[in-house]
């Protein structure tokens, strides 16, 4: 059973409040001032707690890893030139998992997608869009 803390509440409504797909590093300098006691090490520790219990998820990207708090079903670009982490919603999951599940013998349960490519800006600034 995970303790309760106000540090992992506030990685979590601060994770939750964005779009930008986040590193740990990004979300500490947000909260740093309004939590002066706030160290890295536990925006680690609580990013990973929160991960394991299925309440965001964690995104490799480039490298490094960033953090999404929208549990709703969908997709993401990594962006190949500027490195940003995009969301792609789908309605459905392009028949991946029916797909797959043909492929394979065991049971499939879940999936997670990551594209790669460019985003609208870097597309249209390589002369892609």
């Amino acid at each position: 059973m995970q303790r309760h803390s106000k540090q992992r509440d506030a990685v979590l409504a601060n994770l939750c409040s964005r779009c930008d797909h986040p590193t740990a590093e990004d979300i500490y300098f947000s909260l740093k001032s309004s939590m002066p006691a706030l160290s890295l090490a536990t925006v680690y520790r609580n990013l990973a707690a929160l991960e394991s219990a299925g309440k965001i998820i964690r995104i490799e990207a480039g490298g490094t890893a960033r953090y999404d708090g929208n549990m709703a079903h969908h997709y993401h670009l990594t962006c190949l030139s500027c490195g940003g982490v995009f969301d792609i919603f789908a309605d459905d999951d392009f028949g991946i998992c029916e797909k797959a599940g043909k492929l394979f013998d065991g049971t499939i349960i879940s999936h997670a997608v990551i594209f790669t490519g460019y985003c609208p800006a870097c597309s249209k600034q390589a002369g892609y869009a």
